[in-house]
């Protein structure tokens, strides 16, 4: 039995952000789980707004961008779970399985001060306190006890990687609006 969603087709946004994709479905009154990519998903519950777009292997209820505009996003043991609109019972819930969530960047929630998201620090050029080009964020790995950038940098033909600690002690600015970190590195470490 084919399965009929009344999904919204819509425009990705521009500054959107895949945060999480749909697990399956819970309950039996149209709620889902979300399995976020970040562990603190305050993206997540501060959107009403998701575009879903359909994953790249099972099957497929819907092509391209869709609008899910949500009703309630709330945390549940180590998931989250929803509740939208247009996702009316289990089935149709069901039928959303496996669909990658984007959030607008621009709907996140204000971070603290020195507090920054993982995507507005990826493509960042990383300098020394002696202004020696590091490298470019390529990404983050949160490996427990901290988080640690990922640089890449050219070295003669050979694109090499060098980690950094996203820690205190190493580093000493972040300006998002010039696009720059500051660390108390060296090349050789």
């Amino acid at each position: 039995m084919a399965v009929t969603l009344d999904l919204e087709s819509a425009d990705l946004p521009a500054d959107a952000v895949e945060v999480g994709r749909i697990a399956d479905a819970w309950g039996i009154k149209g709620w889902f789980k979300v399995l976020p990519y970040s562990a603190s998903p305050e993206a997540l519950f501060s959107s009403k707004r998701w575009y879903l777009q359909p994953s790249e292997r099972g099957a497929k209820t819907f092509s391209g961008t869709v609008l899910l505009k949500i009703i309630e996003a709330k945390d549940h043991s180590d998931t989250v779970v929803a509740s939208a609109h247009a996702v009316a019972d289990r089935t149709a819930a069901e039928a959303l399985k496996g669909a990658r969530i984007f959030v607008a960047r621009s709907s996140f929630p204000t971070p603290e001060a020195d507090e920054f998201y993982w995507v507005d620090l990826i493509g960042l050029d990383v300098l020394n306190r002696e202004g020696v080009a590091l490298g470019q964020v390529k990404e983050l790995l949160h490996t427990g006890p901290q988080t640690v950038l990922v640089l890449s940098y050219q070295d003669g033909d050979v694109l090499k990687e060098r980690m950094i600690p996203f820690v205190g002690v190493y580093i000493d600015a972040v300006d998002l609006s010039a696009g720059r970190i500051t660390a108390d590195w060296q090349p050789d470490y």
